[in-house]
């Protein structure tokens, strides 16, 4: 139970590094971007369809052979774990662009000194205070989104570490962005790093709280048929954040090839780990 509760700390902990990277002011390229996302995607596909599912729809029949009692149990809850982060998805706003502040400087002043038009100035006031709100609703709403991840994590650590181990790997590597997401608008906005940090960290600690939260309200499920229940719901969230949010994101990078061959790679990878284990 330690080591699960650990590797979700380490894969909600990814956020920080996104946090970091919004309050320097710097990111990652494009292609590396691209191909990290990919790479997480094709992992969590490969898992979810490959071990999740089938386990839970073992576990469901109740031997070695699937049922087809036990197949529809499986499939039904793999479309209610979709279903599940799907509704928490939907609170998540759409991003907003953290452009630079509207308006130029109009001119000098009789001492030198750089002034801007009233109008140019009450922009910019909006602007931050929309940016802020962005910032704001926005770390509420990925803290929300974290809490079935965190979970799905711990219970597939609780399963099996050497599935779990890559799960986290390639969550982490989706949470560096949200942390990018919810620093680069707060930091604009109040031209604060550490409140930029702080709130964008504080929803990567959402994961442990979620793992914590569902193992004390589902312990007495985390065996036979209902573990059987939640492997496979949790097979469904991964395929969810793999389709919503690792590949969208990965191709909005521009670097399509590169997008796919990872892609390719990472499910290469898990099988060929998955053998070896």
């Amino acid at each position: 139970m330690l080591l699960a509760l650990l590797l979700t700390f380490i894969a909600g902990g990814a956020t920080s590094i996104g946090a970091a990277l919004g309050v320097l002011g710097r990111g990652t390229g494009t292609r590396t971007l691209a191909g990290g996302l990919g790479l997480s995607a094709g992992v969590m596909l490969y898992i979810s369809f490959v071990e999740l599912l089938p386990q839970g729809t073992m576990i469901l029949s109740g031997g070695e052979i699937a049922t087809s009692r036990g197949t529809a149990w499986a499939v039904l809850s793999f479309f209610l774990g979709i279903a599940l982060i799907a509704g928490v998805d939907r609170l998540v706003p759409q991003p907003v662009n953290p452009h630079e502040f509207a308006g130029r400087m109009g001119g000098t002043g009789e001492d030198g000194t750089e002034f801007r038009e009233p109008d140019e100035l009450a922009a910019d006031r909006a602007l931050k205070a929309r940016l802020m709100r962005t910032g704001t609703v926005t770390a509420i709403a990925l803290a929300l989104h974290n809490v079935p991840e965190g979970f799905a994590t711990f219970v597939a650590a609780l399963q099996a570490p050497e599935i779990a181990i890559p799960v986290v790997a390639a969550i982490a590597l989706h949470n560096i962005p949200e942390g990018l997401a919810v620093a680069v608008p707060v930091r604009r906005a109040t031209g604060s790093r550490s409140k930029a940090f702080w709130l964008a960290t504080m929803t990567g600690l959402a994961e442990p709280a979620g793992a914590m939260l569902g193992y004390l309200l589902l312990a007495p499920l985390l065996t036979g048929p209902s573990m059987g229940a939640i492997l496979a719901g949790v097979g469904g969230v991964m395929v969810f954040v793999s389709l919503d949010e690792l590949l969208p994101a990965a191709e909005e990078t521009g670097e399509h090839h590169t997008v796919i061959y990872s892609l390719i790679a990472g499910m290469a990878i898990m099988a060929v780990t998955l053998l070896v284990l």
